[in-house]
């Protein structure tokens, strides 16, 4: 008797895994059956294939210290000597408004209008510290840069010239393989003795720019 259950049992256990396997196929079969063809998105990146040599004119403003906000324009030229760093050469001019003094006083002007122009040349090095892609319709991709700058020149202001320091960030955008736009922000830093002490003055630009690659 108690060989007969056993060998019901082990039928019954045998039956159970013969379905589980045969539901495993099954669902195996179904499995495989479904397929999502999920295809990648097709991203164009824009890249630079014109030339090493970036060039163009820039405009901003320039807040020269103690002789208020002015209009600025000038331009400039850098070598890209590899993906990360680039040399520039810049010019700018603006001018200077009246002083706070002037303004309070009411007097006579401390300066002529000639000494107010206000001019600077330097040389730059860069750095692109954070590369990246700004997504255009999440189809088309352009190359972006978030850069450092710091460099030295010369500014010529209050009919004297300055030694200058220049440091910075900016933000370039190349729209495609020979245009870029770009952001820059810069202090200009130099000693004068314009009120009879010397004193260090930093000269805040805000400036944007459309250059060419050739």
């Amino acid at each position: 008797m108690d060989s007969r259950c056993k060998r019901i049992l082990l039928a019954a256990a045998l039956c159970s895994l013969a379905a589980t396997v045969a539901h495993g196929d099954e669902q195996a079969e179904s499995w495989q059956a479904i397929d999502p063809e999920v295809k990648p998105r097709e991203v164009e990146t824009v890249a630079i294939d014109s030339g090493d040599f970036e060039v163009g004119p820039f405009l901003g403003i320039l807040a020269i210290q103690d002789f208020d906000t002015d209009f600025l324009y000038g331009l400039r030229a850098a070598w890209h000597i590899s993906e990360d760093f680039f040399f520039e050469a810049s010019y700018g001019a603006s001018q200077g408004d009246l002083t706070s003094y002037e303004k309070l006083s009411g007097g006579a002007p401390l300066f002529q209008d000639s000494e107010r122009d206000y001019s600077f040349y330097g040389i730059n090095l860069g750095w692109n510290i954070l590369p990246g892609e700004a997504f255009v319709l999440d189809s088309h991709a352009l190359k972006s840069d978030f850069f450092l700058i710091g460099g030295a020149g010369n500014t010529d202001f209050l009919d004297d010239n300055f030694f200058t320091l220049t440091v910075g960030a900016g933000y370039r955008l190349l729209i495609n393989d020979w245009i870029s736009w770009r952001v820059d922000v810069r202090d200009h830093i130099f000693d004068r003795d314009a009120f009879g002490e010397s004193e260090t003055t930093n000269n805040f630009e805000l400036s944007t720019a459309v250059n060419f690659f050739f």
